[in-house]
C-alpha cells in the first residue's frame, strides 16, 4: 500500500534555516527528502535528528545551481519516493538552498553575480519545473526570499535582486500552478544567526546589536524562529494562503 504520509522535499536541509524546517516538519509527522551541498556528516545529522522523532527521511547531494544536474536528481527522488514510501510524488517543496554574497555594487563581480543568479533565481527557477511531474496535486511550494528584497542594505544589491525575482517567480507559479490547486508562497527571513554569510550576523556582535537595534522584537532571528513557520505555512489550515510574500524577520525596519 502507498505511504499516505506527507513528504516534503527540502533543498539546502543539512543546515541552518533547512534543517529547521525539516525538523520542524518531522515534528508535525511530515517525512523529508532533503538535499546538502558538501558537507555530508550535517545531512546525516539532520537525517538522525528525523528518524529520532519517528520520521522517515533520505539526504541526495545536490548543487542547485547546477541546472544539468537536475533530471539525473529528479530520477534519485523518483526511486526514493517508490523504493521509501511506494509512491510516485511528494506534497511539499521548499525551495531553501543558497549562499550568501556580501559585496558593493560598484565592485560586484560577473562571477559573483552569476554565481548569485545560478543558486537563488535559476536554478529554483529550473529545479522547480524539473520537479513538477513529482509534485502531488493540491500540493505547496515554498520559496525563500529575504528581507533585503524589501528593505535594503549596502553591500547586497546582487543577492537581494535575485530575492526579489524570486517573489515575482512566486505570484506566477501560483497562477499557473493554481489548476492543479498547488499553492505557492514566498517566506521571506530578516536576518538570522546562522552560518550564511561566513555567519557574520552570529559571530559580529556589532553587526548582531545593529540588527536588535532595527528589529521591533529586539534581537536578531535564529534558525528555529523560520523552520516552525515554514513548516506552519505548509499546514493544512493555511492551504488557503497563496501567492503571499510572508516576511519572518521580527519586525525589521517597521
Amino acid at each position: 500500500m502507498p505511504d499516505s504520509t506527507n513528504i516534503a522535499l527540502i533543498t539546502g536541509a543539512s543546515r541552518g534555516l533547512g534543517r529547521s524546517t525539516a525538523v520542524a516538519l518531522a515534528r508535525k509527522g511530515v517525512d523529508v527528502i532533503g538535499t546538502y551541498h558538501a558537507n555530508k556528516a550535517e545531512a546525516d545529522e539532520t537525517v538522525a535528528a528525523i528518524k529520532a522523532l519517528g520520521r522517515k527521511a533520505v539526504m541526495f547531494q545536490l548543487d542547485t545551481g547546477n541546472v544539468a544536474s537536475f533530471p539525473a536528481f529528479a530520477e534519485e527522488v523518483r526511486t526514493a519516493l517508490k523504493s521509501v514510501w511506494s509512491r510516485d510524488s511528494f506534497d511539499y517543496l521548499v525551495n531553501n538552498a543558497g549562499i550568501g554574497i556580501h559585496s558593493p555594487f560598484a565592485e560586484t563581480s560577473e562571477a559573483d553575480f552569476d554565481r548569485l543568479m545560478n543558486i537563488h533565481f535559476k536554478g529554483v527557477f529550473f529545479l522547480t519545473q524539473t520537479l513538477l511531474p513529482l509534485i502531488a496535486n493540491g500540493g505547496r511550494i515554498v520559496n525563500l526570499s529575504s528581507g533585503l528584497a524589501r528593505f535594503s542594505l549596502p553591500g547586497f544589491a546582487a543577492y537581494a535582486s535575485m530575492k526579489g525575482a524570486i517573489e515575482v517567480l512566486t505570484r506566477y507559479l501560483a497562477k499557473e500552478l493554481g489548476p492543479r490547486g498547488i499553492a505557492v508562497n514566498t517566506v521571506a527571513p530578516g536576518a538570522i544567526a546562522t552560518d550564511f554569510g561566513g555567519g557574520a550576523v552570529r559571530d559580529n556582535k556589532q553587526l548582531n546589536d545593529f540588527v536588535a537595534s532595527v528589529t521591533a522584537l529586539g534581537r536578531a532571528g535564529l534558525p528555529d524562529d523560520i523552520g516552525p513557520a515554514i513548516a506552519n505555512l505548509l499546514t493544512d489550515e493555511n492551504g488557503w494562503i497563496n501567492a503571499q510574500r510572508i516576511e519572518v524577520s521580527g519586525g525589521m525596519f517597521v
